[in-house]
């Protein structure tokens, strides 16, 4: 690591210690093999095994190569190398960067996403709290899908699309399915900032319109994922329970489900799988099986993925990896 790196990651950790204590170039196209977990941990259950594992495709990635979001930011693009393979159509998700934060930091879960068949698009941006940038990316990828030039011309499903962010990203996955008219299908977030913090942020950090969520306008499934370790999402709630808030006021007709994966702290997501980064107790990899099983069994029908989630009686709800676990899924 030469001096500008070690100060990049000096940085970066002060910023989160920073967002902790308040309460919160074009690059080369590239192919890379799979995402692969790390050897020490262990599953929790077959079917978060299986989707654990890295998915059946080589991934592929284009990194800052393609322009631009309403507000001018770069996309970072990961999808299956054999794009489109046997006429397939590959649902989409779009993806919000945690404050201070790129795409890059979730380089592991990302590529992991795309090995199972979803193309995930990301704006190079450290403020998605609005959603706006997330919902450029569905539009700019429906706009490929149309064009005879584009590597993606005719092989993105544009039904099928996924909302899906870190910390202040989280904010933006909802705030986009919200605004989205129905064209979000699902929506993932990953140790979301509570209320009270997200309202203590300081200016220019967040619009703070983005953190009060129209929950009430949101139709489409949604899962709530925290850290029993993380501050950030247990801080500064009427219940004591951030994430429970953000449940309950979700619309009962909707399917819905929430858990907390014990001891991740609040960057566990941008693990590689391990931990490099401040914030971090174990790494990426507890996150992998559920989130990946949600998607794929809201997005592409996975009988398998769809049965963990069932309440009651669901493998998600009975993984010793996992508490405090709610599901209305039937």
């Amino acid at each position: 690591m030469n001096d500008s790196s070690r100060k990049s990651t000096r940085q970066r950790g002060r910023v989160h210690t920073v967002a902790a204590a308040i309460a919160l170039s074009c690059a080369a196209i590239s192919v890379v093999a799979p995402a692969q977990a790390a050897p020490d941990y262990q599953p929790g259950g077959p079917v978060e095994a299986t989707y654990h594992a890295a998915g059946p495709h080589p991934v592929a990635k284009r990194a800052g190569t393609d322009c631009c979001s309403s507000t001018g930011d770069a996309w970072d693009i990961w999808y299956p190398a054999d794009l489109g393979a046997s006429g397939t159509r590959h649902p989409v998700i779009t993806w919000g960067d945690g404050t201070w934060a790129h795409p890059r930091e979730y380089d592991f879960l990302l590529s992991h996403l795309a090995s199972w068949g979803f193309v995930v698009i990301a704006p190079d941006l450290t403020n998605t709290g609005s959603g706006t940038q997330m919902l450029d990316g569905v539009n700019f990828l429906t706009q490929q899908n149309s064009d005879p030039n584009s590597e993606f011309y005719g092989k993105i499903d544009t039904s099928a699309v996924a909302t899906m962010g870190h910390s202040q990203g989280g904010l933006g996955a909802l705030n986009a399915a919200a605004h989205s008219n129905g064209l979000v299908k699902t929506t993932v977030t990953l140790e979301m900032p509570g209320q009270g913090l997200c309202d203590s942020m300081p200016p220019g950090v967040l619009d703070l319109n983005s953190c009060h969520v129209p929950t009430g306008q949101i139709s489409n499934s949604v899962l709530l994922i925290s850290g029993t370790a993380d501050p950030i999402t247990s801080a500064d709630s009427p219940s004591g329970n951030a994430m429970q808030d953000v449940y309950n006021a979700l619309p009962a007709s909707i399917p819905k489900a929430r858990a907390a994966l014990i001891n991740a702290s609040h960057n566990d997501i941008q693990g590689q799988p391990g931990c490099t980064n401040f914030g971090c107790n174990d790494g990426v990899d507890g996150y992998l099986g559920y989130v990946t099983a949600w998607l794929l069994d809201r997005l592409s029908g996975d009988a398998q993925a769809h049965s963990v989630f069932v309440s009651g009686t669901g493998e998600f709800q009975h993984n010793a990896h996992w508490a405090d676990q709610q599901s209305n899924i039937n």
